[in-house]
């Protein structure tokens, strides 16, 4: 019994130590028990985003846990909405004979998200993000990288989201 104690004592004391606290709670978004991400609109070019972003904004929510999903956007107390506004690609880097090593992707989503209530949370709307995917000469291959390269630029640009929503409910 007394080397449990010690061991116990010795991480608490190491933990209050090197900064680390134990967090008690769920980690997400405060005060917020549903949300209802509605499917943005997709203004651009490239078919089916919209439901890539929409799939990134509910898997991001999901990950952060606090709060449920649901469909119905009248019984949430917090729902998302917005536009994919446009998704761009161009070579980034290139061979001697200017052939495309690489490509950069852009996408860029507006969303907007109030609360229950009607009112509007003080968040940036307008959200930017690239990634590179490698070019190839098999075309299925190199639809798969631009594919994953969506799907991650779509992934980073939901969890930047939800951190300015959780920071705006914290105020």
């Amino acid at each position: 019994m007394r080397p449990l104690a010690c061991l116990l004592f010795s991480l608490a004391l190491a933990t209050v130590s090197c900064g680390y606290r134990f967090v008690t709670g769920k980690a997400g978004l405060p005060g917020v028990g549903s949300v209802a991400i509605a499917t943005p609109e997709n203004e651009s070019f490239e078919p089916g985003l919209e439901f890539v972003v929409a799939d990134a904004l509910r898997k991001e929510l999901l990950r952060r846990g606090g709060a449920r999903l649901v469909e119905s956007l009248d019984r949430a107390d917090l729902v998302i909405t917005g536009r994919v506004a446009g998704l761009r690609a161009q070579a980034r880097s290139h061979t001697s004979t200017y052939f495309a090593l690489e490509y950069g992707i852009t996408l860029e989503v507006e969303l907007d998200s109030q609360r229950g209530d009607g009112e509007d949370l003080a968040v940036q709307r307008r959200l930017v993000e690239t990634e590179r995917y490698l070019s190839s000469a098999d075309v299925e291959a190199e639809r798969k990288n631009r594919g994953e390269a969506i799907r991650r630029v779509a992934a980073v640009l939901a969890s930047r989201y939800f951190d300015r929503v959780s920071e705006a409910l914290h105020r």
